[in-house]
């Protein structure tokens, strides 16, 4: 597959853009006009940097306002178009694109366009190059791809072919199914970019919100497998038009760039079963069947707090590793792994060094945990590994959110065996008090706003995962956009992804403070929240205290009775519904840098997350969290 990037999609100056995108695996890229005309060198001398990043130039782009021009026009026109030609041929690059004419003052026509580009035709012979027309969505004349391969159907010239944009043509909602009917060889090259549903003008939709494929709501699957079913085998490309792409760092946006096109390809693959590719076939997406494990880092000091706070959450001390400082606590179906071992060069010792105690890893159940990390891989994910001592199990592991690892286990012998073979069994005290936690529910992760599209691909390319629409959640000090991944059956893998846009809010506070730690909350699972509330509470447990407002809120608007009320009230318990189920939750009191524990249950098939209650435990946190005597605006500021 080749595939290729505009320079118009990724920030910085021109040489590290180059350097962005060939980093990233592509083999070829489009140079954007502006960006060739702003940089102080020659054709030949940007020819000569792009051979030397080992791409090649695809496409030139873009040339406007060509086809049904009244004179004179035309003629100047013309004229421009040959300039660009002479400018190609020192570039190194044969394909100029010719986006379909906004202008006020042009004139429409498919034969009129036909003739222009049919002379427009012979003049690039002339020159040795081709052009490609594109139908704009908001073309004065041409606006669909069918008309524009019409036009060039007439023009029946070999250096005149079609341009194919999936924006273009599924904004404007065109079945990308009337793609099968071009033949191959006439499509010069085929532009990608997806987008979020939005009710906009189209050139403002797309000036600012195109994303990579995969991130957003346009069904680019189908139409690349339309463009696939013609044959075509020329480049794909990305031409993402995206404001926060613009200030984000070259280098992620351009590895996010060719993961969502090998994706994209992988998906168009499994959906066109009679495609043929040269490409490396990889595994199917990860089942994720849940979180085996979770390990959080701490040293001596701070291990007291943090093995106190699991023991009010009935967590039991049930064995230690036998080569290691680390000692692992469970309670039902759930594994907690505190390692404390810091001193050595292990990342463990580097992420508590750089984000103090945190959640800096943990373990998912999947089908195939060799298969999961060759997907991961392949996909652009970065492995990880670290030296074993002898008896000791080398689990198949990538880096995550915020330098964060995923393990891999699944039910082969070796990795199921290492709770029996690694870890040495501990008397308790205890055994059997435990608070009715079954499960984890879910994992909260946070993240930089501007990043929060990048982890969103990578879960769910490499993951069979599914994202739930994006919720608002309000925060007295900014908003934090929220949207959950969830494995396609459940009870199965669930994580929400949090974008905080400055260190006011407090998920943001979190990320900053934490230096990148990006596990804030960790949610597990009841069958009996009032069960567990009683049990947490003998055990010393403090819930987040939630004022009562909310809760006479909550027998207004959901109609609840008092009696019902009361009972959330002793326990701190918040409460949601919907036409599906209802949603139970506790909060635990924060600690270190933010990080909390959430205890859930979920009756019916109640799907969310209790995103209503969001603002109400926020504001309980911020109260904690605020210096006695201190305004709200001094002591997060």
């Amino acid at each position: 597959m080749k595939t290729s990037i505009a320079t118009v999609s990724i920030s910085g100056e021109f040489p590290d853009k180059l350097a962005a995108i060939a980093k990233a695996g592509f083999t070829g890229v489009e140079i954007f006009e502006n960006d060739f005309l702003t940089f102080d060198a020659s054709p030949r001398e940007v020819a000569a940097m792009v051979r030397d990043h080992g791409l090649e130039i695809t496409l030139f782009q873009p040339f406007r306002d060509f086809e049904g021009m009244p004179e004179p026009h035309r003629a100047r026109a013309f004229e421009r178009a040959k300039r660009k030609f002479d400018v190609m041929g020192e570039l190194g690059t044969d394909l100029m694109l010719i986006c379909s004419n906004v202008s006020p003052i042009s004139l429409g026509g498919i034969d009129r366009a036909a003739k222009d580009f049919r002379q427009l035709g012979e003049l690039a012979a002339e020159h040795g190059v081709r052009v490609g027309y594109e139908a704009l969505a908001w073309g004065r004349h041409v606006n669909d791809h069918r008309d524009a391969w019409e036009i060039v159907r007439r023009a029946d010239h070999p250096s005149i072919g079609l341009i194919l944009d999936s924006f273009h043509t599924l904004s404007r909602k065109i079945d990308p199914n009337t793609i099968r009917s071009i033949p191959g060889d006439k499509i010069f090259i085929v532009q990608l970019a997806d987008a979020p549903m939005i009710d906009m003008d189209l050139l403002y939709w797309s000036r600012h919100f195109r994303n990579m494929p995969g991130e957003g709501d346009l069904p680019v699957v189908d139409f690349m497998s339309a463009v696939a079913a013609t044959g075509y085998d020329g480049p794909l490309s990305l031409e993402i038009f995206n404001d926060q792409f613009r200030g984000g760092s070259a280098r992620a946006i351009a590895e996010d760039g060719h993961r969502s096109l090998v994706y994209l390809m992988d998906q168009v693959v499994r959906q066109e079963p009679d495609i043929r590719t040269d490409d490396h076939v990889m595994p199917n997406r990860v089942r994720a069947e849940g979180v085996e494990f979770l390990e959080f880092t701490t040293d001596e000091t701070q291990q007291p707090e943090l093995e106190a706070i699991l023991s009010t959450l009935g967590f039991k001390k049930a064995a230690r590793h036998r080569n290691r400082s680390v000692d692992l606590f469970t309670q039902a179906g759930i594994r907690i792994v505190v390692n404390t071992d810091v001193r050595g060069e292990t990342f463990a010792s580097a992420s508590y060094t750089v984000h103090g105690t945190n959640a800096y890893a943990y373990g998912m159940k999947v089908d195939d945990a060799k298969a999961a990390v060759e997907r991961a891989r392949l996909l652009g994910a970065s492995t990880f590994s670290e030296p074993r001592l002898d008896g000791e199990v080398s689990v198949p592991a990538i880096q995550g959110v915020g330098n964060s690892v995923i393990y891999f286990l699944d039910d082969s012998e070796d990795l199921r065996s290492i709770w029996k073979n690694e870890f040495i069994p501990l008397t308790c005290d205890d055994i059997g008090i435990d608070a009715g936690l079954k499960r984890v529910d879910h994992l909260a992760q946070t993240t930089r706003y501007d990043e929060m599209l990048t982890w969103l691909l990578f879960y769910t390319s490499i993951f069979e995962t599914r994202r739930s629409p994006m919720v608002d959640v309000v925060d007295p000090g900014g908003l934090i956009r929220s949207q959950a991944i969830e494995a396609l059956t459940q009870p199965g893998f669930r994580l929400t992804m949090n974008g905080a846009d400055n260190r006011k809010t407090f998920a943001g506070k979190f990320l900053a403070e934490g230096f990148g730690t990006s596990i804030q909350h960790i949610a597990f699972a009841t069958d009996d929240i009032f069960a567990t509330a009683r049990m947490l509470a003998d055990r010393g447990f403090q819930p987040l205290p939630i004022s009562r407002n909310y809760y006479d809120d909550l027998e207004a608007r959901l109609g609840i009775t008092p009696e019902f009320s009361d009972a959330l009230r002793a326990s701190g318990i918040l409460y949601d519904r919907d036409d599906n189920g209802e949603y139970f939750q506790i909060y635990s009191r924060t600690f270190g840098e933010g990080f909390f524990f959430e205890i859930i249950e979920r009756r019916g098939a109640y799907a969310g997350y209790g995103a209503m209650n969001a603002p109400f435990r926020i504001a309980a946190q911020r109260r904690l969290s605020r210096p006695e005597g201190i305004p709200t605006d001094q002591a997060d500021g």
